[in-house]
């Protein structure tokens, strides 16, 4: 995605400290960030910050994709996650998605236990923030 971001000379901060652990499928995890990380590229302008950072909090690891972007309408938000709703829209350079990759995203976390959820306000950008619990190893 770097490349991508790099077109639109958008900053990728990684806020990730080493040693980092969570239980759960990497490729499903994989699929999750490149998601909403293409989503934040596609709605940050030129110029833009996108920050990927993850925190522990009770017994779940919440990670987090933050953008300086465009934001997303309340009424919009309320149908991001719900497959029967219709919600494409045109990124900042005009890319178009189908909407099925939060679709995706919100069944790989719940599949591990966890929850997907945004806070978003038009004109400053969206934190697309979702939980992994913890599980034991043993």
């Amino acid at each position: 995605m770097e490349s991508v971001a790099k077109t639109k000379n958008i900053s990728i901060d990684i806020q990730i400290e080493d040693k980092q652990y969570v239980y759960a499928d990497m490729n499903m995890l994989e699929t999750i960030f490149r998601n909403l990380l293409a989503n934040a590229i596609k709605f940050t302008r030129n110029n833009g910050k996108i920050v990927l950072s993850v925190r522990k909090e009770r017994s779940l690891t919440i990670f987090s994709v933050q953008d300086s972007g465009i934001g997303i309408a309340p009424r919009k938000i309320e149908n991001l996650f719900k497959i029967d709703e219709k919600h494409t829209t045109l990124g900042t350079n005009q890319e178009i998605g189908t909407g099925l990759g939060l679709l995706l995203c919100k069944d790989f976390i719940e599949k591990h236990g966890g929850e997907i959820w945004v806070k978003s306000q038009i004109g400053k950008g969206s934190d697309f923030e979702f939980s992994i619990p913890d599980h034991s190893l043993a």
